[in-house]
């Protein structure tokens, strides 16, 4: 990048080759046995794993997030059985070290930690066979909560209970990449649906349940595109501003409580429980396409979505709007889970065609929400033909800024995961998208079925943050909780910022404070 502009942004950084073979690898997490009581309330628990996988491949940086991949949650059980895959291509020929951490999902609180299993596979190679098959592990407690293992302890030493849990899986070589990228990355599809009553609140979103009860509540979505992601499309954060370094790597005193903060928020937006919805899907495929446009409800209701692509093809979204805005920063660093690096960012939204067989750029093709089309929202249920549709997707993202020129890479990874799918990816200062926008925007009014994300604004537009412009990221980073008593941001820095500055640099503050007193003693 120029001298001109702030540091990040696209990262050309080559990813070295393999120098090995590598091996598509499948590992299946069958069930738990005899694990701890983390709910004494029901003397039960709620288990799910995390596991997470290292190769001798190198790294870019050492700022690279870990491959890891997260269970559904078995509720009520202390033998739970999962039966869950999780398939990663790129292995190489020296094998994996795999970290399998058993947790207690609690959304009120903290997840539980039961326990943990480790373990490396030594050299694989397609001759391997069954590998390891359904084999028992005794589940290490070291790193585990102790309250969950206080009372197994008492019960052992007096020969009522055993006091180690085991999890039982399998690792099997599938045949070898054929793609040798010099990384490893997850090939199977698989998605969540997650549900927030509290941000529902705050933000005064609201839906129906199963018995048709409107009640307050917030959508996230995250829906695993099969790998490999592009090696070109790598991206870190913009130092738009001399804090945000700090916020993204957790330095100094403001940098780790906001880094915190947005942790948090990330956790709050994405939030594992009851309400939550999982699946897998084997895609690219109609189905998988299908389940994407179901997430983001077909062309209904005129929707924007923000969104961020991880290194590992993970798609995180949300709807977003004019009215819609997450506090300290920006939508992409709290959908990112404050990572350094990602693959892409921007928003999206959805069109339905009149004419499947015809391109969206023929002259004779009419579109909804731009027209009122037939045999679709509003007046119906939306059409199950992905064909029918077109994904209009940009890089409009002030935080990470993805690179325009790869544009065509873009495309042509999402239309090999969205079958059937009409695709045209946009650059975020093109005048037809921002045309495109207005128009989706303009509709949702009209269309709009009260899921709208209204939250107090503390920026002086009425809560709207450009991904793209740097000034609008500042002011909303400088005016947190410096609202005037309509809501809306006063314009001067806000009382979370005063505290940072003055702890960072008390010097300055005290000389500050001098100077204001003086100035009113002179006008007094």
């Amino acid at each position: 990048m120029g001298d001109d502009k702030p540091a990040g942004g696209y990262d050309s950084t080559k990813l070295p080759s393999s120098s090995k073979p590598t091996y598509t690898v499948k590992i299946t997490f069958h069930k738990a046995t005899n694990l701890p009581v983390a709910d004494f309330g029901d003397g039960s628990a709620d288990p799910f794993i995390l596991a997470q996988v290292k190769t001798s491949h190198s790294t870019r940086h050492s700022q690279d997030p870990y491959l890891r991949w997260r269970s559904k949650t078995i509720r009520k059980n202390l033998e739970p059985e999962w039966e869950s895959s999780w398939t990663i291509a790129g292995i190489p020929s020296d094998g994996l070290s795999l970290s399998a951490r058993i947790y207690d999902e609690d959304p009120s609180d903290h997840d539980d930690r039961l326990g943990k299993v480790e373990l490396e596979t030594g050299e694989i190679n397609e001759n391997w066979g069954k590998g390891i098959n359904n084999k028992e592990y005794k589940v290490k407690k070291s790193g585990a909560d102790l309250k969950a293992y206080t009372a197994r302890w008492l019960c052992s030493t007096i020969g009522k209970s055993k006091l180690h849990a085991n999890l039982f899986l399998s690792i099997q070589v599938l045949g070898k990449t054929d793609n040798n990228l010099g990384k490893a990355y997850t090939v199977n599809n698989f998605w969540w649906i997650h549900y927030s009553p509290v941000i529902g609140r705050m933000t005064g979103v609201k839906s129906e349940d199963k018995k048709g009860v409107e009640k307050y509540n917030f959508q996230a979505n995250e829906i695993q595109l099969t790998g490999p992601v592009p090696n070109e499309l790598y991206h870190r954060f913009v130092e738009f501003k001399t804090f945000v370094g700090g916020m993204f790597e957790s330095t100094g005193i403001r940098g780790k409580i906001l880094n915190k903060a947005l942790h948090h928020q990330h956790e709050r937006l994405y939030n594992f429980d009851k309400q939550t919805q999982h699946g897998e899907i084997d895609g690219p495929s109609k189905e998988f396409t299908l389940k994407f446009l179901e997430m983001c409800d077909f062309d209904q209701g005129g929707r924007i979505f923000t969104y961020v692509l991880t290194l590992d093809g993970l798609l995180r979204f949300t709807e977003t709007g004019k009215e819609f805005g997450i506090d300290l920063l920006s939508k992409h660093t709290m959908h990112s889970d404050v990572n350094i690096y990602i693959a892409w960012s921007g928003e999206f939204l959805i069109r339905r065609l009149a004419h499947a067989d015809e391109s969206p750029d023929d002259p004779d093709q009419h579109t909804h929400p731009d027209e009122n089309l037939p045999d679709g929202p509003p007046n119906s249920a939306p059409p199950k033909n992905p064909a029918l549709y077109e994904l209009i997707i940009d890089n409009d993202s002030g935080t990470y800024r993805p690179n325009a020129d790869l544009i065509p890479i873009y495309t042509k990874f999402l239309k090999k995961n969205f079958e059937g799918l009409k695709i045209k990816v946009m650059a975020c200062d093109d005048e037809k998208l921002k045309k495109i926008k207005e128009t989706q925007k303009k509709v949702k009014g009209k269309e709009g079925d009260h899921v709208v994300y209204g939250q107090g604004s503390i920026s002086s537009d009425g809560g709207s943050i450009s991904s793209s412009d740097e000034e609008d990221l500042e002011e909303r980073a400088n005016n947190v909780n410096g609202e005037n008593g309509d809501g809306v941001a006063s314009g001067v820095t806000g009382d979370l910022e005063k505290g940072f500055n003055a702890i960072e640099n008390p010097k300055n503050t005290v000389n500050n404070t001098v100077d204001r007193v003086k100035e009113k003693t002179k006008k007094n």
